[in-house]
């Protein structure tokens, strides 16, 4: 590879960082220009070629030398002019989207300031330069997800995430730790020695990617980062933040590679997410809600593929998922903006006749997502279930994909039905669709259809040709044809009916299974607890028994040593009494 591709890719770095002290009028335009300058080092990337960039140490420890060091490899040169895209057709959404707010420049700084940490998290060659990307990325999704800190609701939504995902730090920084105590840090080094790699490094990789890309058991937070603006949570979705912990495994997967614990780990986390967050999709009613719970499904489905030891088809999919999610969520922010500020899609309605440019845009990438033949999503998705399907895997793992597949043709069929058709049932006059709105959201619906076909034409696979039944090789589309017609049958027969009170699986799928867990039983014991420890146990108990009564305890024996008296009043004084008596009945003359 030549010398010019690290140029290229410090400069991108660099003219991201000045781009943040400019007025953001030029900050989309540079953006487009870094973006068509990253699509060069691709031409020699297609010899599997590999770059490091390593600079002089700047910290000298006996075990380690600290320094800076850029790794350029298929997966950072492929990832950097996706995040470039996909961020520049954000930000010139977002020119629009937040044009009233008056912070709107520190905004777009902090959005620039997303994008450059998530570049350093791809770009890293060593543990300590990726740990940074990793903490930057989520300080900025804090600032951003509470960009709106009047509302209490947002101040939540952003502690929320910074703690879920402070849990799964622990994990990473327990890795680092290790690896620098025991192997080394670097990435290189690191992959060359990983046959003799402990469980517990790994599992503290696992636990950094399930905290980061919202996995099963630490979930809530992201449909909750949902009280942040519409243009944050496409970025957050799409091509920064949760996809980090699905690229940190698939950079260290030659570590994990002959670690079948880790793969099982890995398998059994990424299916059970996939259905769950599938079905907690189904029954939830906010339109960014849905579209978060299905970026948590589709990266359950990139962990399954990563235990099932496919880092690159994990990669794939994250490749097009990147596209059709920016654009679900530009599409419902555009829609939300226009009908000032609704989101709940029971509101909405007839969408088509008003808004129509973006009723098409969100259809394609529903349909991106549903994995419908020759969209991006296809190329990806059905290449998971036929791997899946003729793997020597567990029947669990393949069934559980499959439900998640039938369930994510459903609730994308569900939002576009509700949205879209019938009659309006909202009350403002939309705004037209201005260029403004118009020219990102093609762009990444050209991305959407095309960016599969690219992948599919490109020398980067290597494909063998496997036999298989007719039946599973059709087996993705017979789910998604599936889902398809149940969403529609469901939504035509129970339109009409009067709203039902949820039964306990909906609730249980509603409230995120285990939100209630952490958030609401942990919290109301741990109060009543310590109220019981602090009332009934400090006060009735201990201050009795150590204050009066025990104060009393401790002095009567004294008192008994010390004197005849033993503080029996009415003895001795019934006695006296007595004795006064028969002593004056005696001495009365007769």
């Amino acid at each position: 590879m030549n010398l010019s591709t690290p140029t290229i890719i410090l400069s991108i770095i660099l003219s991201l960082i000045i781009s943040t002290t400019q007025p953001h009028k030029n900050t989309k335009n540079n953006l487009l220009i870094l973006f068509l300058i990253s699509l060069i080092p691709i031409n020699p990337l297609m010899n599997n070629s590999e770059l490091t960039l390593t600079l002089s140490p700047l910290i000298i420890t006996p075990t380690e030398n600290i320094y800076i060091s850029i790794n350029l490899d298929t997966l950072s040169l492929i990832f950097t002019p996706i995040a470039l895209f996909i961020t520049w057709s954000i930000l010139e959404f977002s020119m629009w989207y937040m044009a009233s707010d008056p912070n709107n420049n520190k905004f777009i700084k902090f959005l620039l300031m997303f994008l450059i940490t998530m570049l350093m998290i791809i770009t890293a060659n060593n543990m300590y330069q990726l740990f940074i990307g990793w903490e930057g990325v989520g300080i900025m999704s804090f600032l951003l997800i509470g960009w709106w800190h009047g509302r209490q609701n947002a101040n939540t939504a952003a502690l929320q995430a910074i703690i879920y995902n402070r849990i799964g730090d622990i994990g990473l920084i327990m890795t680092t730790a290790w690896l620098l105590s025991s192997s080394s840090i670097n990435m290189q080094e690191l992959l060359i020695q990983h046959e003799t790699t402990n469980i517990v490094p790994l599992l503290g990789l696992l636990a950094a990617a399930t905290g980061k890309s919202a996995q099963f058991s630490l979930h809530p937070w992201l449909p909750s980062a949902m009280e942040g603006p519409t243009p944050v949570s496409a970025l957050l979705h799409s091509s920064t933040m949760v996809v980090a912990g699905v690229f940190l495994l698939i950079r260290l997967h030659p570590v994990m590679n002959n670690n079948k614990n880790m793969m099982t780990l890995c398998l059994m986390l990424g299916a059970t997410t996939t259905m769950f967050a599938a079905a907690a999709a189904t029954t939830n009613l906010d339109i960014k809600k849905i579209i978060a719970l299905s970026t948590t499904s589709q990266l359950g489905l990139m962990m399954t593929m990563v235990g099932m030891n496919q880092p690159s088809l994990a990669f794939l999919h994250m490749i097009t998922h990147s596209f059709f999610k920016a654009l679900l969520f530009l599409c419902s922010g555009s829609f939300i903006h226009n009908l000032n500020g609704e989101q709940d899609i029971r509101m909405m309605g007839g969408l088509l006749k008003t808004m129509p440019m973006t009723s098409s845009f969100l259809t394609i990438a529903s349909f991106s997502l549903m994995g419908v033949p020759f969209l991006s999503g296809f190329y990806s998705k059905d290449t998971i279930i036929e791997t899946l399907t003729n793997s020597h895997t567990n029947s669990w793992a393949i069934t559980t994909t499959i439900m998640a597949t039938i369930l994510s043709a459903c609730y994308s069929m569900k939002i576009m039905m509700i949205t879209m058709t019938e009659h309006p049932r909202f009350h403002h006059n939309p705004h037209k669709e201005t260029k403004t709105i118009t020219n990102p959201l093609s762009r990444l619906t050209l991305a959407s259809i095309m960016i599969g076909t690219m992948t599919k034409i490109s020398t980067l696979q290597t494909t063998t040709t496997t036999t298989m039944p007719k039946t599973i090789k059709l087996m993705a589309l017979i789910a998604t044809t599936a889902g398809i017609l149940l969403s529609k049958d469901l939504w035509h027969t129970s339109r009409l009916m009067s709203p039902q009170k949820p039964n306990k699986q909906s609730l249980f799928f509603n409230q995120l299974a285990f939100f209630n867990i952490p958030h609401r039983e942990i919290t109301m014991k741990t109060l009543k607890a310590s109220q019981q420890l602090s009332t009934e146990l400090m006060d009735l108990w201990t201050l009795e028994n150590w204050g009066p009564k025990g104060l009393s305890n401790t002095i009567t024996p004294t008192i008994h040593l010390t004197t005849q008296q033993k503080n029996m009043i009415k003895n001795y004084m019934t006695t006296f009494t007595i004795t006064m008596t028969i002593t004056l009945l005696s001495l009365t003359p007769k």
